[in-house]
């Protein structure tokens, strides 16, 4: 678990990504690729893994698929993130990881004493990757900064704006979408973010 738990910056993006995206964001310094895409079939989703793999691959990188623990498997993925984790670890057995969103200090709670592997906190702010999600605020990474014993992300809306609040607030760990995604240079701003992020 030694690469999860030196992990820092976590992307998650969609099955259209480019493999030019990922390349760039892989190589900028992104430690885990996490497939989010709910739109997409089993077979599209099965081809970009795929792809995904690969990338992950040549740079040393960890895999994610989201929601998904029956094509994380097909596709030899490292981890799985869910909404809950009970049936899962039984799905997936004992050497695919399990990542937990949560969204509040007593889901946190949970997630530490769940099976999970690592917890996302957040959406830290407002974002439209999670339309109706109320914003957590940097509180809630606080509490998690101060009760955390499983590594732990701080997600939503961050930025090379303002990743210097959450890890003000206590997060060494984030989880970005558009900041990469819909940069016009993802390695410059993947790499800028890393290095924002500190090492416990």
């Amino acid at each position: 678990m030694s690469l999860l738990d030196d992990a820092r910056l976590y992307f998650v993006v969609e099955a259209s990504a480019s493999d030019e995206l990922l390349g760039a964001a892989l190589t900028g310094g992104c430690d885990l690729l996490q497939l989010r895409d709910h739109r997409a079939s089993d077979d599209e989703l099965l081809a970009a893994a795929e792809r995904f793999r690969d990338a992950c691959d040549a740079h040393g990188a960890l895999f994610v698929v989201n929601d998904r623990p029956e094509i994380a498997l097909q596709a030899g993925a490292d981890g799985v993130h869910v909404g809950q984790v009970d049936a899962v670890r039984r799905l997936v057995g004992p050497d695919v990881f399990i990542g937990l969103s949560t969204h509040s200090p007593e889901q946190f709670d949970g997630g530490l004493a769940s099976d999970a592997d690592y917890l996302s906190v957040g959406p830290v702010w407002a974002t439209p990757t999670k339309e109706g999600r109320p914003a957590t605020g940097l509180d809630y990474v606080r509490y998690a900064a101060a009760h955390a014993s499983k590594p732990w992300f701080a997600i939503g809306g961050i930025d090379e704006q303002n990743v210097g609040e959450v890890v003000a607030a206590g997060a060494a760990r984030a989880v970005v979408v558009r900041a990469i995604r819909d940069a016009e240079d993802p390695r410059a701003v993947a790499s800028a973010l890393k290095s924002r992020l500190s090492v416990e």
